[in-house]
Formats: structure tokens, sequence, C-alpha cells
């Protein structure tokens, strides 16, 4: 797809400038050789890249402050850039500049246990944060797919889910505090560290999901949970991709909470499977979908009963053989299943990943809509993620279509359809991956212009000279 770039009146950086950023982070953290230059000029959003002038790595907060009044003074842009996992171009630095990357703040500083909180920088990677906590009996939930590896200043700045989000939220229900350098170079606290604050304007939500538009984070405070004790997990097959999605809806009416709810249409677990060479699923060939239902507690004689009632439940509906997980390794398989299915299919065929998200009883009206835009638009696409809490992921396979359709104004309008129905339906355009570069131009679609011209004020005001991750979310 051709994306537009502005060109914007930002100034090369300049020897004397690369000194100045010596100066401050260390000359062993200033790196401007082609091959640093092209490890950051990507991330996992399609195939696009987009070369910085100059990679830095900071070590603190007053580092990048420094950095950023740099920046401000000679109008350079300055990408942040946590592991690179995103989805939406929003560590793409497309004006060039400099690329901030957060990857030496990769401390615990500390785990509260009588509080409930920890204290973190943003470059731990979360799961290993995930096990840190779990190690003292404490539970932090969100997990991305891509817990292996991503940040947790990329998670804040996307608000990221994962499976577990149906039953306990997202990242930014466990963001208690920040500190953030802001785009002028001050470094403030956003918040307090308590369960209730009702003083002032909510900060730290502003910049949870702001995608490093309005400011650095360099320490994140987070609550935790008591870990649950045991999990129980089953895979339901179903003929009918509908019925899969009906189902989801109805086992919360039904007053079940699972701890995760996710699908995967056929050839998703077909090219995943395959992927990693893995055969703990048979799939029959006239199943179309499948539902992977955790469920999680302290008591598992409370357990057993609510999976058995989701099975009677699900036995309505067109099923084959619902497979118990009876293991701790048949567990970890299917999970190594389910979130491997994007590096699969991005393996398998040159796609696209759109993250729709719709009021979950809706989940059967979008997967019909988005399999009827494929069909007008002749591309395939593959369903999986988090039905749960009406979190679809869709990829859009190119097929037989030609270049100049996957790249240019065929592509975009089928898109446009898909996020129209996500409209219509009660959802928008996006549910854990963010805006990022790729999906700005269709921001109008879910939003009016006033309310547009709210966000790009408050961008504004935090950032005066549009120096910080320029280019994302709305344009220039």
């Amino acid at each position: 797809m051709q994306y537009s770039i502005r060109t914007m009146k930002y100034q090369k950086i300049t020897p004397a400038i690369i000194s100045n950023l010596r100066s401050i982070v260390g000359e062993q953290n200033v790196f401007s050789d082609n091959e640093t230059l092209s490890v950051y000029s990507h991330d996992e959003t399609e195939d696009l890249v987009f070369i910085p002038e100059v990679v830095i790595k900071p070590r603190t907060a007053d580092e990048i402050s420094k950095v950023l009044i740099l920046a401000n003074e000679h109008l350079i842009p300055v990408t942040p850039r946590g592991a690179g996992t995103g989805l939406s171009g929003g560590a793409l630095p497309i004006h060039s500049g400099i690329v901030l990357s957060m990857e030496r703040f990769n401390q615990i500083l500390e785990i509260d246990e009588r509080n409930l909180q920890a204290t973190v920088e943003p470059g731990v990677i979360n799961e290993i944060f995930k096990n840190a906590v779990a190690e003292k009996g404490l539970f932090y939930p969100p997990d991305p797919a891509s817990k292996g590896s991503c940040f947790l200043g990329g998670n804040v700045a996307e608000s990221s889910g994962g499976p577990k989000c149906v039953k306990y939220g997202t990242t930014k229900d466990y963001i208690l505090n920040l500190e953030v350098v802001l785009p002028t170079g001050e470094i403030i606290y956003t918040g307090a560290n308590t369960l209730k604050n009702s003083t002032g304007y909510n900060l730290t939500q502003l910049m949870v999901g702001s995608e490093g538009t309005l400011g650095i984070a360099t320490k994140i405070i987070v609550k935790l949970l008591p870990h649950p004790k045991y999990d129980l997990l089953m895979l339901v097959p179903f003929r009918s991709l509908d019925e899969a999605c009906e189902a989801v809806s109805e086992v919360f009416r039904a007053g079940f909470t699972p701890s995760a709810l996710e699908l995967m249409e056929r050839d998703a677990l077909d090219w995943v499977s395959k992927y990693v060479q893995s055969n703990v699923v048979k799939l029959e060939d006239d199943i179309q979908a499948h539902l992977l239902i955790e469920v999680d507690g302290n008591d598992q004689d409370v357990l057993m009963k609510e999976m058995e009632a989701i099975s009677e439940l699900m036995s309505k509906y067109d099923i084959a053989d619902i497979l118990f997980a009876d293991s701790a390794a048949q567990k970890n398989e299917l999970w190594r299943l389910r979130r491997g299915i994007n590096e699969a299919v991005k393996n398998n065929a040159i796609s696209k990943e759109q993250d729709t998200v719709v009021p979950r009883a809706e989940l059967p009206k979008l997967v019909k809509g988005v399999k009827e835009v494929g069909t007008k638009y002749n591309f395939k696409t593959v369903c999986y993620g988090h039905a749960g809490d009406g979190n679809l992921h869709i990829r859009l396979i190119k097929g037989d279509l030609t270049d100049e359709q996957w790249e240019g104004a065929h592509i975009k309008k089928a898109i446009a359809e898909i996020f129209t129905i996500c409209k219509q339906l009660g959802g928008t355009i996006s549910g854990e991956h963010g805006i990022g570069f790729v999906q700005q131009d269709y921001m109008k679609i879910v939003f009016s212009e006033k309310t547009l011209e709210l966000q790009r004020s408050i961008k504004k005001l935090f950032d005066p000279r549009n120096i910080l991750n320029p280019g994302k979310m709305f344009g220039e």
C-alpha cells in the first residue's frame, strides 16, 4: 500500500548534533553505521522500512530530557522505540531523524508485595516481568502474543491486551502511575501510586495508548493481583464459523467469565500447526473453526464444574469432540499454537493484519461482513483472536491480487469497508495494536472532525514543535 508522508521542515542531523548526542548518552550508545540503522528502520508492520539518521540508547530520564531539549532546539524528529514488535508502524522513523531506543531501561526496580504493586522500567520484557512476580505468588495479567519479546513500555504505549483481557482487562487497567519525559524535556509523574485517584485530570490514562506521541515513559508503576492457583483449558471444534462466533456471547450470557476465549479459523490453526510442527490438534475435514476456552481460579472443583457446564453449552452447536487439555504440556502446546498464528500466517502468505473490535455479540455479523468484503475485492481472509472481548485479528491474504491492487486504492477501499462495518456494529478500528502509521487514514471512519481536532490539540499542547513520533495517529 502506498502511504503518503507529508514533507515537514525538519532539520538534518549535523556532526555537531551527533557530538552533542554522544556527550549526553555516551559515545558507545550513539550509532550511525548502516547495519544498526537498518535494524531500527522497521518493526513488525508489513514490509515497511524507513532509515533513521542515528540511533541512540539512553539510560536515564535525565538523558532523554536533554535529548528532547536538543531535538526541540534543532527541530529534529525523535521516534521512541521499544522492542519493535508493533503491528501498526508506531516505531517507524518515517521522518528519519533520531530513533530513541529504550532497551537499556530493563530493570525491575521494586516488587511491593505488601501493596500488590511493582515499579518497572519500560524496557523490561513482558514475560520476564510476569515470571518474576509469579515467583512471589503474584499475577500481572496483560499477555500479548509477543509477550516473550515485547517491552512493557511498548505495552503501555499501545495499551496492549492479549488472551487474559477478557477476564482481567488490558494494560490500561494495571497502570497506576508513570514517570514521563515530555516532548519539551520536563520530567513529570502523571498520577499517584494508589488504587483510587480523583485528583485532577487523569494524565496517566491519557499517556496509556498514546503511542509515544505525548511523552516517553521511564518508570511504570503497575497494579498486581494474587496469582490464581489453577487453570483448565479446552479446545472446541465447530463445523460452522458462524456458530463458533455465536457461541462466544452465549458463554457470557450463561454467567461464565473465562480467563481466555480465543477464536481460530481453520486455516489459522492448520497453518500454525504446520509452521511449528505440532500434531496436538487433529483437524477433521469438516471443521471450520475452533474456540480455545480457559477458566482459572483457586478452587479446582468449581473450575471443573464450570468447564463441564461450558462444554454442555457448546453441545447445542454442531461440534466435533472437545479436546480437554489433561496436562501442563498439552496446555502449553495449545497456547503455543494460538500465540504462533500471527507468525505462521505471515510466513505462509503475503498478508495485512487488521485489528478489528466489536461488541462480542456482534461477532457473527462482523465475520460475515469481512467475508463478503473479501469476496467483493477478490482476496481471502483468515480470522483469529480474542473473541471473548470482541477483538478479532483479520488477516487479508494477497492471493491473486496484483501488486498495484495490493498496494493501492483497491485494498485501501476494502479495509475502509471492513472498518465501516466495525463502526456500524458499535465497534472501532483497533482493539490493541494501535493506529500508528498505517491506520491513521481510517480515523475519520470512527471519529467526528471535532473529536479528531480535540485529539490533535492535545498533541500540540504536549508537543508544540511536533518532534516526538511525528506522523503517527493523525498524520501531521
